[in-house]
């Protein structure tokens, strides 16, 4: 895809954003985007579904009862609002641009592998900062009003994935993650934050000059619109893309209420194990729960948690050599 074919798909895309409509949700035009491949033929589709179908195999039942009634696609006034929210969408691109802000979609080259995997992936990110698709990290995750032994043994993970030459994963918020960040930049690692404002905020206001360093020497990402404030909902937003983002989530310190466990939760979605803390099944019922799943490693020390990565590392190695295996397979002759 070249740089206008992308732009007319970034653009297609935003306009399907900004006019999406219950049923439909931003999760389920990203997995229709990833799965079809594009969004000007879902645009397109959605303007007149019979002159424009859709490439990918499977017809929903929205789609099938529109067929079956000789549906004509939307009202004139509902396509002039898709044309026009195109339009904007094309000179907001142009725009963020101009001011240096940069716009990943799903459907560009640079957007995280992994994360393009999961089932909520994200429509877009606004990426502040060196972007490699295919990076490899870990989450160190944790509560703001963190102990010292939480402190100590996150400091001592960050140490540890620095020297596994792995990317240290975090929040930008207070406590854990800015002792995780600052640790991977001390030791000369890869750090990346994900924030849950807009690209061009800095909040916590006390970590202004560590997201800068972060941008100059790491990854700074957000999924929400240039200018947009912190809220209640953004913060588990971004917990979400964080575990998708890294190969498995570290607990260093939570307590009952810690936003941590949403993390966590997330994580069991996306099929990521979790490691954590021992001491923090003593302050949190929903760690406990967590416990004895699969996937999921109580360790004492940073050295039980490097043992916890070598067998997922070693597990997810064995099922890429599998899938590898069975793609290469000619099919059985009948």
């Amino acid at each position: 895809m070249d740089h206008d074919d992308l732009m007319h798909e970034n653009s297609a895309l935003i306009a399907l954003l900004r006019t999406c409509e219950h049923p439909d949700t931003w999760a389920s035009i990203a997995n229709d985007c990833v799965l079809e491949g594009s969004a000007e033929r879902l645009l397109q589709h959605k303007i007149d579904p019979s002159r424009n179908p859709l490439q990918h195999d499977g017809v929903d039942a929205d789609d099938a009862q529109g067929v079956l009634l000789g549906d004509i696609g939307l009202s004139f006034g509902q396509i002039e609002k898709l044309k026009t929210a195109r339009t904007v969408a094309a000179r907001d691109l142009e725009m963020w641009r101009e001011h240096g802000l940069d716009f990943v979609s799903v459907f560009d080259p640079r957007f995280p592998e992994r994360l393009r995997a999961t089932i909520d992936v994200p429509p877009f990110l606004f990426a502040s900062g060196s972007l490699k698709a295919d990076d490899l990290g870990v989450s160190v995750v944790g509560s703001r009003h963190c102990t010292p032994e939480g402190v100590s043994f996150a400091v001592d993970c960050a140490h540890m994935l620095v020297k596994r030459g792995l990317t240290v994963i975090a929040g930008l918020a207070k406590g854990i993650d800015t002792f995780a960040h600052q640790t991977a930049l001390n030791d000369g690692g890869r750090t990346v934050a994900f924030i849950g404002t807009g690209i061009d905020r800095q909040y916590p206001a006390e970590n202004r000059g560590l997201q800068q360093e972060i941008e100059e020497r790491g990854l700074v990402l957000s999924q929400f619109w240039p200018g947009s404030q912190p809220t209640r909902q953004s913060f588990p937003m971004r917990n979400a893309l964080m575990s998708g983002y890294g190969v498995a989530t570290i607990i260093a310190d939570a307590g009952e209420h810690s936003g941590t466990r949403i993390q966590a939760r997330q994580a069991q979605r996306h099929g990521r194990p979790i490691i954590i803390n021992h001491m923090v099944l003593d302050k949190a019922r929903w760690a406990c729960d967590l416990a004895d799943r699969p996937g999921v490693y109580v360790v004492d020390n940073v050295k039980d948690v490097g043992c916890a990565l070598d067998r997922i590392f070693l597990v997810n190695d064995n099922v890429d050599g599998l899938i590898k295996t069975v793609l290469a397979e000619e099919p059985a002759k009948v």
